[in-house]
């Protein structure tokens, strides 16, 4: 009984040195910066001044920049962070942080940077991401870089590395445009040069797509636009988006959902649009949160204070 007792207390010292080594200064700093993070990030979404909401989220990239550049910071998740979108890649090459301010007019402009991840080496490599909307006049056919990006907040990364050249990583993304249109984005991601392009002409099946680097869609903001992806099938789904009045063309601000869906299959590296999908398992409550960040971020955050 006694050498039980003996060993029960070095096993609780050993587990304590561990601990101890886990709550190192590093992650006290980080967990420090995370606090301003929450606080600030909060700030830039629901101060009522638009003045106050830039200035919140000036501020807080000057402190996420400070936690990112704190060694080990790659594997910090900023979890109680709820008003910036982190998505790891599955192959944990990197991540993506990206967030919006949004104007009085009811448009919007998107922030973000993207960390790679550099095991074994302190020095962060971090690519900025820099909106350029709205000088991008042709997204759908514009090859973009890190540094003229069209914007977007994601919330899905998708490998692409079998059967291509140059593996690829699809990216799907939530973008409030104006007061009467919202759109989703189905973007390429690549990396050369230590530079993130944007952009691949990946997208095939009828001519409207030919040729396209990046597949938008734009609709009516008062409703809300399914756009996920289902590993087993390999296949991006979403909704068909459609006038009331099929001789309306050019109008997205009266498109929405008709109860009908399309999708993208990937064959050979390549994705292939599929029409009129039967759907064997049905949008996931999950695609709420992937409706409108604005208001779900918002009904989040207020739950936590």
């Amino acid at each position: 009984m006694k050498t039980l007792f003996l060993a029960t207390i070095l096993f609780l010292s050993g587990l304590k040195a561990i601990q101890a080594q886990h709550s190192s200064p590093n992650k006290d700093l980080i967990l420090r910066y995370q606090d301003t993070i929450k606080m600030l990030s909060y700030e830039s979404i629901n101060n009522p001044d638009e003045a106050e909401r830039y200035s919140s989220s000036y501020k807080m990239i000057r402190t996420l920049i400070k936690a990112l550049k704190t060694p080990n910071s790659f594997n910090f998740g900023f979890d109680s962070v709820k008003t910036i979108s982190i998505q790891l890649s599955p192959d944990r090459r990197f991540r993506i942080f990206s967030w919006h301010v949004m104007n009085n007019n009811g448009s919007y402009r998107y922030y973000g940077t993207i960390q790679m991840n550099t095991p074994g080496s302190s020095t962060l490599k971090m690519l900025p991401l820099i909106d350029h909307t709205e000088a991008i006049k042709n997204p759908q056919d514009t090859l973009t870089t890190n540094e003229n990006w069209f914007g977007a907040q994601y919330y899905k990364i998708i490998p692409v590395t079998a059967n291509v050249r140059s593996p690829y990583y699809i990216l799907l993304g939530w973008k409030g445009n104006t007061v009467k249109t919202t759109r989703k984005v189905i973007e390429v991601l690549q990396f050369k040069d230590d530079k993130a392009y944007f952009g691949l002409p990946v997208f095939e099946g009828n001519k409207d797509l030919l040729g396209k680097k990046r597949v938008i869609f734009e609709y009516n903001r008062q409703v809300s636009m399914m756009l996920n992806y289902q590993p087993k099938e390999r296949m991006i789904v979403f909704d068909h988006l459609a006038a009331p009045d099929p001789r309306i063309t050019n109008k997205p601000e009266l498109m929405g959902p008709d109860m009908s869906y399309d999708g993208f299959k990937l064959s050979n590296g390549r994705w292939k649009f599929v029409q009129d999908l039967e759907l064997k398992n049905a949008p996931s409550e999950l695609d709420d949160s992937f409706i409108d960040p604005t208001k779900a971020l918002k009904e989040k955050v207020n739950k936590l204070n």
